[in-house]
């Protein structure tokens, strides 16, 4: 994809892998405003990216040059933090070797980018915060968004207990890498519990469950309809038997989910809520750097558009 340029007003930076094609479609929306872009990837520092960054009186100035163009780290406006990845180094390198390099990379290169004082779709630091879980849940609670009752532990008696009390089916789902939501059987639930966390959820009866992408603050509200037993258990287990339709949010849900951004210090977020037959959403979670362009694609709810506005505006923060 060309990158255009325009009138220098600012640079938006696209930290993301090559082949994304949700970033694609953010750096398109900016092409035809000819809002200059510079796309780069860490995976590509330090042998096809290099830094040269001198601390000033306030900031730190410098460049970026993959080889081919250049960045001044001072012209900045906007940071896209989409799904980089991790440093290539040097087969040649020993295990030690590349780890000592991949740190001193992440401190470096890393370090210096979060320093920039700009708007961030996500910061890095923001994103790590909200990521975790149960900080998620609490907040959740805490701002009256309903999460299902939840345990954590790596307890098999407690779990077990934590079943009988719910006096209704109970599934585990993932705290971290990604995993399908299941229905356990409190009896199965043996001495393998105690290898590791894990996150027990009271199941919650559903009419349709709803993706509410949020930029600044638009919100993009999508019901998800599952045509399937497995869907309506994980609606991400088979794509092809989901509907969308576009939906409003409640004004107590939207006030609630203000707060939660501005917790966490989001601009942007995914969030998964459950919608009961009697109308109530319940929260499950929010991905602060989750999957958008698919609820796009199938609906035409215009998020790229919403994202490549914040960026084009920007702001500093000098």
């Amino acid at each position: 994809m060309t990158e255009a340029h325009g009138p220098r007003t600012g640079v938006v930076l696209v930290l993301t892998n090559q082949l994304d094609s949700t970033a694609d479609l953010v750096v398109d929306r900016l092409n035809h405003r000819n809002v200059p872009v510079f796309r780069c990837d860490t995976a590509e520092f330090p042998l096809e990216l290099t830094l040269t960054a001198t601390l000033g009186e306030q900031r730190w100035g410098g460049v970026l040059d993959n080889g081919h163009r250049t960045l001044d780290l001072a012209a900045v406006r906007s940071v896209y933090f989409r799904r980089p990845e991790e440093f290539r180094l040097p087969d040649s390198m020993s295990e030690a070797e590349r780890r000592f390099a991949a740190a001193q990379s992440r401190a470096g290169f890393v370090g210096v980018a979060v320093a920039l004082p700009c708007l961030w779709i996500n910061h890095p630091a923001r994103d790590l915060d909200a990521n975790h879980k149960p900080w998620q849940l609490a907040v959740a609670r805490r701002l009256g968004l309903e999460p299902p009752r939840s345990i954590i532990t790596n307890d098999p008696y407690a779990a077990r207990e934590f079943a009988t009390r719910i006096c209704g089916p109970v599934i585990t789902k993932s705290l971290g890498a990604p995993v399908d939501t299941v229905i356990v059987d409190p009896a199965e639930l043996d001495d393998s519990v105690r290898l590791c966390a894990h996150l027990f959820q009271e199941w919650i009866d559903k009419a349709h469950e709803v993706r509410l992408t949020v930029v600044g603050g638009r919100f993009f509200a999508v019901e998800i309809h599952a045509d399937s037993e497995q869907t309506r258990l994980d609606w991400r287990t088979d794509y092809d038997s989901l509907s969308y339709e576009p939906t409003t949010v409640p004004d107590g849900v939207r006030h609630a989910v203000t707060a939660f951004m501005r917790h966490f210090g989001l601009v942007f977020g995914a969030f998964d809520f459950i919608v009961t037959p009697s109308g109530r959403w319940r929260f499950l979670e929010v991905n602060p750097n989750g999957q958008w362009s698919w609820i796009e694609h199938r609906t035409g709810v215009p998020i790229s558009y919403a994202i490549a506005d914040l960026l084009e505006k920007g702001r500093t923060h000098d």
